[in-house]
């Protein structure tokens, strides 16, 4: 009897050092086999990054797109596409799996320069993509400095670069809109280093202007620079074109710039907005008054 019960035992310890090894085995061998891939989520938003530029290039075109293609990623609220030509921006049908406006949502523009390679049916395509389909589009710092022969393009944004008067500086800023979501973490007055530009063909009646500079802190002193006799000088806003939302800012000049958490937050809250996912104003307001 006590054989038996030893034997019983030992039966017993045998099978589940087998079971343990087999196991351990299966273990082994599904670390070695890499995981299935996920397909893309289908529910994501899509982002068109272009950083073409046919006048200066600015030093923080890649740190920009790099910047947007992060926000997009690591929220998971939208997948980038990165280019620095022109060619998806038509809704002609492309070859190459290449994508046409029609699969995206909305279009930034990373510091554009001067006159872009679009001929007249890419430029109506854009135009239509924005006032018609009520896409989104996203300015950075020289999309202003950009198409100064497409008057549509000008309507859109809200207007065209005139000299930077102060280069790059302590910029002193007031926030007009705290309710906007891209501007609603800043406080009512701060500062910040970089390049203001100074609007032309611009007007406070046709946007809302979330950012502006302090013009009591300003040096107006022999700058020639300086064009507006208003001294309004915007630094951020939105707007409608037809149905589709429109936000600008002239920050993001340095490459510093997108590494500030404020400047990358503004425009992780701007891309939201215009794609629809946030709320905020585009009604003009009148000038705050300043001492």
């Amino acid at each position: 009897m006590r054989r038996s019960m030893i034997a019983i035992r030992f039966a017993a310890f045998v099978f589940a050092l087998t079971i343990f090894a087999n196991a351990q085995q299966a273990t082994d061998t599904n670390t070695l086999v890499p995981p299935a891939p996920h397909a893309k989520p289908t529910h994501l938003k899509h982002v068109l990054v272009i950083g073409e530029t046919k006048g200066f290039e600015h030093d923080s075109v890649p740190d920009a797109m790099a910047a947007i293609f992060d926000m997009g990623k690591e929220s998971g609220l939208w997948d980038t596409t990165l280019r620095t030509d022109t060619e998806l921006l038509t809704k002609k049908k492309l070859d190459r799996n290449a994508k046409n406006l029609d699969y995206f949502d909305a279009i930034v523009f990373t510091s554009t320069t001067g006159e872009l390679d679009m001929d007249d049916s890419q430029k109506a395509d854009m135009m239509s993509f924005i006032h018609d389909d009520g896409k989104g589009f996203v300015g950075v710092h020289a999309a202003l400095d950009t198409n100064y022969k497409w008057p549509e393009y000008g309507e859109m944004i809200g207007g065209w670069f005139d000299q930077h008067p102060w280069m790059t500086f302590n910029a002193p800023i007031v926030n007009e809109d705290p309710n906007f979501p891209a501007v609603r973490h800043f406080p009512h007055e701060f500062v910040k280093y970089d390049e203001i530009y100074q609007p032309k063909e611009w007007s406070r009646d046709k946007v809302n202007v979330l950012l502006s500079l302090d013009a009591s802190r300003l040096d107006y002193n022999n700058n020639p620079r300086i064009h507006r006799t208003d001294h309004d000088f915007a630094v951020a806003w939105s707007k409608m074109y037809g149905k589709g939302r429109v936000f600008y800012s002239t920050l993001g000049h340095t490459e510093e710039a997108w590494s500030d958490p404020d400047i990358k937050k503004m425009y992780f809250e701007a891309i939201k907005w215009v794609l629809g996912m946030t709320d905020g104003s585009t009604a003009s307001h009148p000038r705050p008054t300043q001492p």
